[in-house]
């Protein structure tokens, strides 16, 4: 179960082509230099005191080049004020009769162009070309990412979702603090956007940015595992904007652009919006951390896995199937990582984020409400659950009523709660995450 989070859902930006002016006669004339198609782009991109200012606030640096293609890094360079961040994107680009395609990291075009570039490495490829889903995927808030630091140290959160640049939306979060060496979230392949900003590529249309890093490593697309050494925490604004105390500005991207990280799970907790920019904190089961507090890097949240929330602390009792009408089988605790095999309706009850009909089964054959898991889905997260027994068949999409059959055992659509004057389903039902094999009568 998660809280409904509200977003804005920003539209990917398609390739952009810049043409020079048309030849008037043959032989046609070569492309313009590829930086100033990227630099258009970029500046295309920009807010109207950047466009202003010019291509002077840019800085691209073209890192690899083959014949009619080109890699790099485009960076908007930002002022050096309080709140100010620079922004930019990992670029490709392919010389045609028309000029140049300039393609940014998060863009479909981006993915396009990879899979038919010779720049493009295959760890590269593996993660460009991705699918573009819709932002979040589709209220899936799931990231597989682990905080940037090693997981088993603490740290202090020292400041709340803020923005990369200031304003919306509130897409970062300050940390410092353990041994201070800054470390990838997420696998992925990385690049250095400019000194001390480092961004890894993640898949799911994912990515993080880390600045102000001292020390910081100089890649160009090398794969990195989730807890590669990336940097320290520091103060370097090489790139412009400000930093009071040494720390990690750390940023989510998806599809090309500065996402809300409110609500994303990242080292099994869930960051959470305050009043203001840099307020809120992080929520760990029941366990909150405000700005100030101590985040414990748990690791990251499988995306078959969920945080028990059990709204005020104490255990969640596990069941024998999808309801309380089923017999207990113990519990587990509250901030506890459990493991979902498959999910089916069953009673509803209202957990930190609302009501909920949803139950889960967990490995090891229990189940447990839904609306007492952190899991970064409203749904399941595995799959429906198939129900088996003496007329079993396979379960459609959405759960159906239920009945029972003249032996007293619950068909394949018996989904939700027991009948009434019932306290149990029959021993000769059963269920399990696959289809049953037995044949209908």
């Amino acid at each position: 179960m998660r809280r409904l989070v509200l977003s804005f859902t920003l539209a990917a930006i398609g390739a952009w082509t810049v043409a020079p002016a048309p030849a008037s006669a043959a032989p046609r004339p070569a492309p313009a230099p590829v930086t100033d198609a990227v630099t258009a782009k970029l500046l295309g991109q920009a807010d109207a005191a950047a466009r202003t200012a010019g291509p002077q606030r840019t800085r691209v640096t073209v890192t690899r080049a083959n014949g009619g293609w080109a890699f790099g890094t485009a960076v908007l360079l930002a002022d050096r004020s309080a709140d100010a961040h620079p922004t930019g994107s990992v670029f490709l680009a392919r010389a045609g009769a028309k000029g140049w395609t300039v393609a940014f990291d998060g863009e479909a075009a981006f993915g396009d162009l990879a899979a038919a570039s010779p720049l493009v490495s295959q760890d590269e490829k593996a993660v460009f070309r991705t699918p573009v889903t819709p932002m979040y995927a589709g209220s899936d808030f799931r990231t597989g990412m682990a905080l940037p630091f090693a997981v088993g140290q603490t740290w202090t959160l020292t400041g709340g979702p803020h923005g990369w640049g200031g304003g919306a939306p509130w897409s970062s979060i300050d940390l410092s603090g353990g041994d201070q060496v800054v470390r990838a979230a997420r696998g992925g392949t990385a690049y250095t956007m400019c000194t001390g900003w480092i961004r890894v590529i993640h898949d799911r249309g994912y990515s993080t940015d880390y600045y102000h890093l001292w020390s910081s490593i100089s890649v160009n697309g090398a794969a990195v595992a989730q807890g590669a050494y990336l940097g320290y925490t520091g103060t370097d604004v090489t790139c412009g904007g400000s930093a009071t105390g040494r720390h990690v500005h750390f940023g989510l991207r998806q599809n090309s652009a500065y996402v809300p990280i409110a609500g994303h799970g990242i080292g099994k907790w869930d960051i959470a919006n305050g009043a203001g920019e840099y307020q809120g904190g992080a929520r760990h089961g029941s366990a909150f951390a405000g700005v100030g507090g101590a985040l414990y890097n748990y690791g990251a949240l499988g995306l078959n896995q969920g945080v028990v929330d059990a709204n005020g602390g104490g255990t969640l009792t596990r069941r024998s199937g999808p309801g309380t009408g089923y017999g207990a089988l113990g519990s587990v605790a509250d901030g506890a990582t459990v493991t979902i095999a498959c999910s089916a309706n069953g009673t509803s009850h209202t957990g930190r984020y609302g009501t909920t009909a949803l139950w889960d089964r967990l490995s090891d054959g229990s189940w447990v409400s839904d609306a007492y898991l952190s899991t970064g889905v409203n749904g399941p997260i595995n799959g429906w659950c198939y129900h088996s027994g003496p007329r079993a068949t396979a379960r459609g999409p959405e759960p159906p009523p239920v009945r029972v059959d003249q032996g007293g055992c619950y068909l394949p659509d018996a989904w939700t709660t027991p009948l009434a004057g019932t306290a149990r389903p029959p021993t000769c039902c059963s269920w399990s995450a696959a289809p049953p094999r037995c044949s209908a009568t």
